[in-house]
């Protein structure tokens, strides 16, 4: 059996590093099993369903490594949940209620006051042939719910009903299939829920493993019965925790919180989301992995933990200054060049800066600064600016080589007798406008001895 995996978000808003947990979850899965990923946008909402969304989530999956190998919409597949729909009801699973939501909402309220569970009791199931017609007559129009199988023969007298499968990420699960309602497929419009055109899809699309965020576990009892009654096998199931910040706040495509758009005009790189996207919450520490085949042979779904995950925005930061630590100039090159970084010291140039960035875009800042001189007008005290120009007037003649900082500082410090940081720090700043960054021994060659002589103060 191939593994085949899904992921199926609604296409209406752009995806957020949370969404980006599952879809990654599906990927790297399939990756250790050499399955088979499918993009499948749950799209039957039209009226909320975009295009421009659609293409903007394939868009992050792809900046993020992940590449699907095959695409599915489920507006395209109507007459497939429609054909599921009629077998449902030719097997007497499937059945129309009437009740209008202040209707149950009542009764839900009525069953908690006698203390039973607030479910769904099937009312609709009693219903005689003149009070349909009578709701019909005043215009109502039924929804249709799934007939759970939890009872012997009278579907009115449910009784404990246990659901279970081994969990991929939380191990062995149980679902008491007379503690939820029956649910409901279609609504009054004809319009699908989640649920059917879920499970249908699965079927049609060979679907081995469900891995999904642990919000489902309780929906998965209700899929398994309805793949049952659909003659289906269920596939392989894994729910895994949820991220929320650290207030414990959930995501929310609507909010746009950490979207994977916003994350990366925010100059973090793809990898760094991939990584804690994937290990937090998990017993695998957190830290910075280089390529998705590195990251995929540090995954494991059974090792997260069944509680959710709480995390710090500016771990990303952190991740990405680890990436960018020890990126290759040839990893780097074109989007150097992008920003106007090129020619023979630009490889000298990255290998200078990468240690001080906490975005490659920062680069273009010192590469001014090497090129152009300080961007900002450096604070030098009267003494320390006198200092400098001694200094300055100290510098070695071309040519100039890796160890030209070294040999200049030592002349300047047998001159003025200055040492440590009264030695370093007036130079740092006269020659960067800045207290700290790279080693000036690395960006004093790339300055030239004529470009350094024009920062004198």
């Amino acid at each position: 059996m191939t593994v085949t995996v899904r992921f199926a978000p609604s296409p209406t808003g752009r995806i957020h590093i949370g969404n980006a947990r599952t879809a990654l979850f599906n990927w790297l899965f399939a990756q250790k099993h050499r399955g088979r990923f499918i993009q499948r946008f749950d799209d039957t909402d039209v009226a909320r369903s975009k295009q421009e969304y659609a293409d903007s989530i394939l868009y992050d999956l792809h900046w993020l490594g992940i590449f699907q190998d095959a695409t599915e919409y489920q507006s395209k597949r109507f007459d497939h949940y429609d054909a599921a729909v009629e077998r449902l009801k030719a097997a007497g699973v499937l059945y129309p209620c009437y009740e209008t939501p202040e209707e149950l909402d009542l009764r839900r309220k009525v069953r908690r006051t006698r203390g039973l569970p607030p479910v769904y009791g099937r009312e609709a199931l009693a219903l005689t042939s003149a009070q349909i017609a009578e709701y019909e007559g005043d215009g109502r129009r039924p929804h249709w719910r799934f007939l759970l199988p939890n009872f012997v023969s009278d579907p009115l007298e449910p009784m404990r009903t246990e659901i279970r499968w081994n969990d991929l990420v939380r191990g062995e699960e149980t679902v008491d299939l007379a503690s939820v309602s029956d649910p409901v497929l279609v609504r009054e419009d004809g319009t699908y829920l989640y649920t059917l055109p879920s499970v249908v899809d699965d079927i049609d699309m060979g679907i081995s493993h469900v891995i999904r965020g642990d919000d489902h576990v309780t929906n998965t009892g209700v899929q398994i019965a309805l793949f049952q009654a659909l003659g289906a096998v269920p596939p392989g199931f894994g729910h895994h925790n949820l991220l929320t910040t650290v207030s414990g706040e959930g995501l929310s495509k609507r909010t746009g919180a950490l979207s994977i758009q916003g994350l990366r005009e925010d100059g973090i790189e793809a990898m760094a989301v991939a990584s804690l996207a994937v290990l937090i919450g998990t017993s695998e520490s957190v830290h910075a992995m280089p390529t998705m085949a590195e990251l995929a042979d540090h995954f494991d779904p059974a090792a997260t933990s069944k509680s959710a995950a709480k995390f710090d925005p500016d771990e990303l930061l952190v991740l990405n200054r680890a990436l960018l630590h020890h990126m290759a100039f040839a990893d780097a090159r074109d989007r150097l060049g992008a920003l106007g970084i090129g020619g023979e010291r630009a490889e000298p140039f990255w290998n200078a800066v990468r240690g001080n960035l906490d975005r490659l875009s920062d680069a273009a800042q010192w590469w001014k600064i090497v090129n152009e001189g300080p961007q900002e007008t450096s604070e030098l005290s009267d003494e320390d600016r006198d200092f400098v120009r001694i200094a300055f007037d100290l510098l070695p003649e071309d040519p100039w080589d890796a160890g030209v900082w070294k040999a200049w500082t030592a002349k300047v410090r047998k001159m003025t007798e200055r040492k440590g940081k009264a030695l370093f720090m007036p130079l740092r700043l006269a020659l960067t406008g800045l207290s700290s960054g790279p080693e000036l021994a690395d960006l004093l060659p790339l300055m030239g001895r004529e470009g350094t002589l024009a920062r004198r103060p």
